[in-house]
């Protein structure tokens, strides 16, 4: 017998011959796909399974001492997950009844064998065995699948509300977000349409989404949609599927969101920018509680909760015929509105620190802090673009910035400058409207003063060199416009 290297990632298969010829032009069949062990006799045969697991066995019939149909049969009793092969040279149909009710013998291959008939049934049989196993596996697993189940969808819905909830809603203590949150959270366990007013990046989709997960509904899927970010008529696909055929490209029936979420909840993001045409076909769904998928001829029912949001003052637009009045009514159940960062400026500094920390291990930069000279730099800030552009700003902070110290300087210009933007408009704006020039004048450099210290990291020295000032100079200035660190 011999035992070539055993290598883990292919199956291994017995050849019980007893020519040594045929033993190795089935090796050289097998070798390249397979771990080949071979034997001369089902003694050694036997010995080998003892001592080592087998895929399957190419037994040859005709062996001295023992058929292979007789081996095959003890190999069933005491491996019966080894898949058997019997080879032959002959054709006698006894020898074939008795080895397929006897022995259980997967394949009767006659000589002389063809070297791809061997291996394509030898992989046969390896894949039948796999999927035995698999299939003793799922059985195994169905019989407790409900306890299962049970404790693994209440450990994920744990997961998610622990991760999606109210609380997860970053602010500070006495936060105006306090109020909208309790709202939200009582408006959660009733079936009632929800209309999320707010600028862009204020946090409505983090707000609805703490709304499905404080729902009956919270085990069914939450999804989105942003009505303003595709054309009408692939939206109408989008949320309400199409039949096969039903236009170019319609290469296959496409279920639309509102059947995918059936049970759960529907965001509409941006629901402002849509067409009055679509907001007609819109409103029937909300109305009939099903959809017609494009192309389709017969409606869907479909059971799911709406959440919309805009940034657009839905009521003007209705006034203006913008915005379908019946269907503002249809999803205004309840409104509430996402206050904007700047009438929030206390939440700027717990929240500027979570997207450090959460935007620092994105970049691969753990461990970052925010001094308190930067955080005052972004509370003076108004963020016109909310959380996402506070998020922008620290990702482009980090990303410039070496070190795990966010100092000020790391911030864009604007910021430093406490403005929306370094425009001349905006630069406009900061100038008092009345008073004399000087006066005037003083607030232009006690601007440019406080952002080149913040700059600078409110090193004297250098922002002197740069201003072309003295530090007696520069101090004397500082005092006079109580220009202090902070």
């Amino acid at each position: 017998m011999t035992s070539p290297l055993i290598s883990e990632a292919l199956p291994t298969v017995l050849v019980v011959d007893d020519e040594v010829r045929s033993q190795d032009a089935m090796r050289r069949t097998l070798d390249e796909d397979f771990t080949v062990f071979t034997a001369s006799s089902a003694e050694e045969a036997r010995g080998l399974l003892l001592r080592q697991p087998v895929s399957v066995i190419l037994c040859d019939q005709r062996m001295p001492g023992m058929t292979g149909v007789t081996f095959l049969k003890e190999v069933r009793e005491q491996w019966p997950e080894t898949v058997r092969i019997v080879i032959s040279g002959y054709t006698d149909s006894e020898d074939i009844i008795a080895g397929i009710n006897e022995a259980g013998i997967y394949q009767y291959i006659l000589k002389p064998w063809a070297p791809d008939h061997l291996l394509d049934s030898v992989r046969n049989a390896v894949e039948a065995q796999t999927l035995q196993r698999q299939t003793s596996r799922l059985d195994l697993e169905l019989r407790t699948s409900n306890r299962v189940l049970r404790q693994r969808t209440a450990t994920q819905m744990a997961q998610a509300r622990s991760s999606f909830g109210f609380d997860r809603i970053v602010r500070a203590p006495g936060s105006p977000l306090d109020l909208v949150c309790a709202m939200a959270e009582r408006t959660a366990r009733y079936d009632i349409p929800v209309l999320v007013l707010g600028e862009s990046g204020t946090g409505k989709e983090l707000l609805a989404r703490a709304i499905h997960y404080a729902s009956p509904r919270l085990t069914a899927p939450f999804v989105v949609e942003n009505c303003a970010a595709i054309p009408d008529s692939l939206l109408e696909s989008e949320l309400f599927g199409h039949k096969r055929g039903a236009f170019t490209g319609a290469y296959e029936d496409h279920p639309g969101l509102f059947q995918r979420a059936s049970g759960g909840t529907v965001f509409l993001d941006e629901i402002g920018e849509t067409s009055p045409a679509f907001q007609v076909k819109l409103l029937r769904v909300l109305q009939e509680g099903e959809v017609r998928p494009v192309g389709g001829a017969r409606p869907v029912p479909v059971d799911v909760r709406v959440i919309a949001a805009t940034h657009r003052q839905l009521e003007q637009r209705v006034r203006d015929g913008l915005f379908r009045e019946d269907l503002y009514y249809r999803i205004a159940g309840i409104t509430i509105t996402m206050p904007p960062l700047r009438e929030r400026v206390a939440d700027i500094p717990p929240i500027a620190h979570q997207l450090v920390l959460d935007v620092a291990a994105e970049l691969g930069h753990p461990g970052a802090t925010l001094p308190d000279e930067a955080l005052a730099c972004l509370v003076a800030y108004p963020w016109p673009g909310n959380i996402r552009e506070l998020r922008n700003e620290i990702a482009r902070a980090l990303a410039l910035h070496d070190g795990t110290r966010l100092d000020a300087a790391a911030f864009s210009s604007r910021v430093l400058q406490g403005r929306a933007s370094g425009s001349a408009d905006d630069l406009t704006a900061a100038i008092p409207q009345s008073g004399t020039l000087g006066e005037r004048l003083d607030v232009i450099e006690a601007m440019l003063l406080r952002e080149t210290l913040l700059r600078h990291r409110w090193n004297k020295t250098r922002a002197a060199q740069e201003l072309g000032l003295s530090r007696v100079g520069l101090r004397s200035k500082m005092q006079r416009f109580g220009l202090d660190k902070p």
